[in-house]
């Protein structure tokens, strides 16, 4: 082999190695700047404590979690543990502390999840959920603002995936709520969030919102179709008003 060969040979060599070493430098910078976004967004920095609260399932007398909820909480888990963050699993009625010190994750409605009751009182004040065991047409419409969403039950039903903080404070960890009319729409809305939370992170950044959420024919498509009814932010914050008691007369 003469030196002009040995020379060329050379050359290709390091040049491949420095362009492997340039495209695997790229490839980590590229990684760790979307887990940097990620564990913003979900307010999960690194080895940082986070909870999970699961409602109970409505159905039995024994204190249980329904297979959809379940479903929910592992979801929910893989992404916790993709930031690199702790997780406790909490039911809802132990989880007696309060909010913005750690990120917490909140699963189910009002009928089956006293922590959600309190966070929608707190900080969804324009939103009512008929949570009447009594059949009939508005069992577990949502009233948001002047809006009334009822379910169909395996055909239509509703679900509101929000993401909150305590008041003004930026440093302050979020809460996520999936209230749905099911235990299926919960899981549909948790898929939500792990499939679509790059495109929500750039359009709401660490801002609040919450966002209406309509699951189609889960009798035959369970969680996977979901379709985006729209940003219901500002009317789930604004207080509802407050009806005029009968037999009120108008002041003069």
């Amino acid at each position: 082999m003469t030196d002009d060969i040995r020379n060329v040979v050379l050359g290709v060599v390091i040049a491949a190695v420095v362009g492997a070493a340039l495209g695997w430098m790229a490839r980590t910078y590229l990684y760790r700047r979307r887990l940097r976004r990620k564990q913003a967004f979900f307010g999960l920095p690194e080895n940082a404590e986070s909870l999970l609260v699961v409602n109970r399932d409505p159905a039995t007398a024994e204190p249980a979690v329904h297979r959809f909820d379940v479903f929910s909480l592992l979801e929910l888990s893989a992404l916790i543990k993709e930031c690199g963050a702790n997780v406790q699993v909490v039911t809802q009625d132990t989880a007696h502390q309060g909010f913005g010190e750690r990120t917490e994750f909140c699963v189910g409605g009002p009928g089956t999840n006293r922590r959600m009751v309190a966070h929608m009182a707190a900080m969804l004040p324009g939103v009512r959920v008929n949570v009447d065991p009594e059949p009939g047409p508005d069992r577990g419409a949502f009233q948001i603002g002047s809006e009334r969403y009822r379910m169909e039950p395996g055909v239509t039903e509703y679900v509101l995936l929000a993401r909150l903080t305590a008041g003004d404070r930026r440093e302050a960890r979020p809460v996520f709520l999936f209230c749905g009319q099911r235990a299926i729409t919960n899981q549909a809305a948790t898929r939500y969030l792990a499939r679509h939370h790059e495109r929500l992170a750039r359009k709401h950044g660490q801002n609040s919102f919450v966002l209406l959420l309509k699951v189609v024919n889960s009798q035959a498509y369970g969680p996977d179709v979901v379709e985006l009814v729209g940003d219901v932010t500002r009317a789930a914050q604004a207080p509802l008003p407050v009806p005029a008691e009968r037999g009120a007369h108008r002041a003069s």
